[in-house]
C-alpha cells in the first residue's frame, strides 16, 4: 500500500469519525434541549417531595446552567424551542 493510499484511507476514516461525532452531538443537543424545556416549565412547588426527585432536578438544572449560552441556544434550536436568555436562566436557577 502506498503512502498516498494510506493517507486517503486515514482521511476517509477521519471523515467518517467526524460525521459520527456530529450525529452524536445533534442527538445530545436534542436531549439537552428537551431537558432544558422541561426544567424551564417545571414548577418547583409542584415537584414531588421525594428527595431523589428533588436531587435529580437540581443536578439537571445545575448541568444546564453550566452550559454556555451558545450551546444552550443550539440545544433549544434543535428542539425548536424559543430562547429567552433571562427567562431560561432564571427558571433553571429557580429549579
Amino acid at each position: 500500500m502506498t503512502v498516498h493510499a494510506l493517507n486517503d484511507q486515514e482521511v476517509r476514516l477521519l471523515r467518517e469519525e467526524v460525521e459520527l461525532l456530529m450525529a452524536e452531538r445533534l442527538k445530545l443537543l436534542q436531549v439537552t434541549g428537551a431537558a432544558a424545556v422541561l426544567v424551564a416549565n417545571l414548577d418547583s412547588e409542584t415537584l414531588p417531595q421525594d428527595q431523589d426527585t428533588i436531587d435529580a432536578a437540581e443536578v439537571l438544572a445545575e448541568s444546564l446552567n453550566g452550559l454556555s449560552e451558545e450551546t444552550l441556544k443550539d440545544a433549544l434550536d434543535s428542539v425548536r424551542a424559543e430562547f429567552d436568555p433571562d427567562a431560561q436562566r432564571d427558571n433553571l436557577r429557580a429549579n
